[in-house]
């Protein structure tokens, strides 16, 4: 077990006190949700959530929001921001927050490391440390970081699902075997509140493996996408319970057109159970699409302690 695996299958004793956490009072028309890279994605995910919890959000990466906010908000004024980053450095997460305040703006971070230039230019810091052996690969404190932005979000976690995520990642890791593992076309679908969390999959598969991936929302996929698929293809599926009958006949269609399919919450030829139908769904779900991309990894004999052109912190120069 190389320490990318170690850190995933154990990261589950730190989701406690981060479900217990005391929430800051936060309050705006619209919440502006930033991050670079999985944090975006982890962004995209929390915005969904809100959204569909009452409040108005949005997600931006870092970069856009610290540069030119009005192509995603016409009126920026009324506007609350949270900023993700496991390190609290990424350059363009910590400009974003630091115009924001400029804007008159206020602004939360979400970080694993409470002494950060993030947590310093913040108003508010939601700090939840990760496992000490983490490395480049961001796996334990991404779970930490939606966990923490689903709760902000209004989503009711209850303790078990560390339980819950834990088995559903073990399901998964004795399912896998050679057939699948030796396909070359890698797709994650997922609509509305798990296409953000497909987007983070299909991130870790590719930068663990070095595998190129797509990600599409579920029904997108048919047009023309879809052409593409073989006897090479692998698609991992997580399922919204409101529209599990027709995610099901597309995972039969993509069946009948040589795809090997991981549904995780109905049907495929992996089929992970998810006890969870709510918006705590993807933070179940998140540890499995971790260690997946690690097991591709091992089946290509590739180090994901050392992913190609990575680093743990991406600054700016």
């Amino acid at each position: 077990m190389n320490i990318t695996e170690q850190v995933i299958v154990e990261q589950f004793p730190f989701w406690a006190p981060a479900l217990s956490q005391p929430l800051p009072d936060f309050s705006g028309a619209t919440v502006v949700v930033v991050g670079c890279g999985t944090s975006y994605y982890l962004a995209q995910n929390v915005a969904s959530a809100m959204n569909l919890n009452g409040q108005r959000a949005i997600a931006v990466p870092g970069g856009e929001w610290a540069r030119r906010p009005q192509a995603y908000l016409a009126d920026t004024r009324d506007v609350y921001v949270v900023a993700l980053s496991r390190s609290g450095e990424s350059t363009e997460t910590v400009q974003a927050v630091e115009a924001s305040r400029v804007r008159g703006l206020k602004t939360l971070g979400i970080t694993c490391e409470l002494d950060s230039s993030l947590a310093r230019v913040s108003d508010q810091v939601l700090f939840a440390p990760t496992h000490a052996l983490e490395g480049i690969v961001m796996s334990s404190s991404a779970s930490l970081m939606l966990l923490l932005g689903l709760r902000l979000a209004g989503v009711s976690l209850d303790p078990a699902i560390a339980a819950s995520a834990e088995h559903a990642m073990r399901n998964l890791d004795g399912q896998l075997d050679n057939a699948l593992l030796s396909r070359s076309h890698f797709v994650y679908l997922g609509g509305g509140a798990y296409y953000g969390l497909a987007s983070e999959g299909a991130l870790k598969l590719q930068e663990m493996s070095l595998t190129y991936t797509q990600v599409f929302h579920p029904l997108e996929y048919r047009h023309g996408p879809i052409s593409l698929v073989d006897e090479k293809t692998c698609v991992v599926l997580i399922y919204s319970p409101q529209s599990l009958e027709e995610e099901s006949q597309l995972c039969a269609e993509l069946q009948a057109k040589g795809a090997l399919v991981i549904g995780f919450g109905g049907p495929g030829d992996l089929s992970i159970e998810i006890a969870q139908n709510g918006l705590d769904r993807s933070l179940a779900v998140l540890p499995a699409l971790q260690l997946f991309g690690e097991r591709l990894a091992q089946h290509k004999h590739l180090d994901s302690t050392a992913p190609r052109h990575l680093t743990k912190v991406v600054r700016l120069s």
